[in-house]
C-alpha cells in the first residue's frame, strides 16, 4: 500500500498500440542499435534490472530504466506513448515478473516488440504466487546475468564470451554479498525482525533472520489494504514488547500504519533499518547498494 503516493489514472494499454503506428520493428528483432550508435540497446523495468543489465553488457550497450525515481511506484507506473515507442525498438528488454511490474508487461504485449526478453521472475524458479522481490535473492541475480549475458551474445555474437566474463565477474561479487548476509546469520543467531512489506524477504532469509511479523499484516500490505486493528496491534506489540532485533522498514512505502510502526521502535529503541526497492539516488550498480543495505543491516543488529 502506497499512500503517501498520487497514483496516477492508467490510460488505456490499447492506445498505445495506436501510438505505435508508423514505429515498426525490423525483422531482426529491434532497430534501437542504429539509434544507439551501434549499441545493443536495453530497455528495462527498473534500475535495479538496468544496473544488473549495464554490469553484464559493458560498453557494448546502452540502458534505459523506465523507473529511475526512487519515489515511483512499479505497481502504479502510467501508460506512457514516449516509453512504448522506446521498447518497440529494443533488443532486449529485462524486467521483474510475478506480477511486480504488470505495467512493463503490458506494455511488451501493447507493441509487439521482438526484443528478447529477460523475465526475473521467471528465471527464478520460484512458483507463481511465491514473494516477486527477486532482486533481492543473490541466487536469482546470479541467474539473471546468466540470462542476460545469454540474450546479449544472441543479439552481438562477436561479444558473447565478454558478457559471459562479465556476468561471471558480477556473479562473484553477488557470491561476496551473499557470503556478508551469512555472516550476519553466524553474528546474530536467531535474530529476529518485523518488516513493514516484505520486499527484502530472500535477502532476510540469506541473513539467517528470522521475520516474525504476522502473515495477515503482510498480506494486507501486499495487497494494499488496511491490516485489521487486531492484526496492527499485534505487530506492534512485537516492537514495543521488544520482541525483535529490528525494524525493517520499505522506504518507498509510507502509511500511517507504516509510521506507526517506526514510531513505536524509536520509542522501545528497536533500530530501523531503510530498505527500498530501486536504487536510491547516488548509487550506480547493484552490488553497491546491496552491500550498504547489509552494512546497515549488520550495524543495527549490533545495536541492539
Amino acid at each position: 500500500m502506497r499512500l503517501s503516493r498520487s497514483i496516477p489514472v492508467l490510460a488505456s494499454v490499447g492506445a498505445l498500440t495506436l501510438a505505435l503506428a508508423g514505429c515498426g520493428n525490423d525483422a531482426s528483432g529491434g532497430t534501437g542499435g542504429a539509434a544507439a550508435g551501434g549499441k545493443i540497446t536495453v530497455i528495462a523495468s527498473t534500475n535495479v534490472w538496468g544496473s544488473v543489465a549495464q554490469a553484464v553488457g559493458g560498453d557494448a550497450v546502452s540502458v534505459r530504466s523506465l523507473i529511475n525515481d526512487a519515489s515511483s511506484d512499479p505497481h502504479a507506473h502510467p501508460d506512457n506513448p514516449e516509453e512504448a515507442t522506446a521498447l518497440a525498438g529494443a533488443d532486449l528488454a529485462v524486467y521483474n515478473g510475478g506480477g511486480y511490474d504488470d505495467f512493463f508487461t503490458k506494455l511488451v504485449q501493447a507493441t509487439g516488440t521482438k526484443a528478447r526478453q529477460v523475465d526475473a521472475f521467471k528465471v527464478s524458479g520460484y512458483a507463481e504466487g511465491e514473494n516477486e522481490h527477486v532482486w533481492y535473492d543473490p541466487p536469482t541475480v546470479k541467474k539473471v546475468a546468466d540470462k542476460i549475458a545469454d540474450e546479449l551474445g544472441a543479439i552481438d555474437a562477436a561479444k558473447k564470451a565478454t558478457f559471459a566474463d562479465n556476468a561471471a565477474a558480477l556473479s562473484a561479487k553477488v557470491d561476496t554479498i551473499a557470503g556478508q548476509a551469512a555472516q550476519i546469520g553466524k553474528d546474530h543467531p536467531g535474530a529476529k525482525v518485523v518488516a513493514t512489506e516484505p520486499v527484502a524477504h530472500y535477502l532476510l532469509n540469506a541473513a539467517g533472520l528470522t521475520d516474525v511479523t504476522p502473515p495477515k499484516f503482510s498480506e494486507a500490505i501486499e495487497q494494499e489494504t488496511d491490516p485489521s486493528v487486531a492484526v496492527v496491534a499485534e505487530t506492534t506489540q512485537l516492537i514495543s514488547g521488544k520482541q525483535v532485533a529490528v525494524l525493517v522498514n520499505n522506504a518507498q512505502t509510507e502509511t500511517p500504519i507504516t509510521n506507526s510502526l517506526s514510531d513505536a521502535a524509536a520509542k522501545a529503541g528497536i533500530p530501523v533499518v531503510q530498505v527500498t526497492e530501486t536504487l536510491p539516488q547516488g548509487v550506480t550498480g547493484y552490488v553497491e547498494w546491496m552491500t550498504k543495505q547489509l552494512d546497515t543491516l549488520a550495524g543495527a543488529l549490533s545495536k541492539s
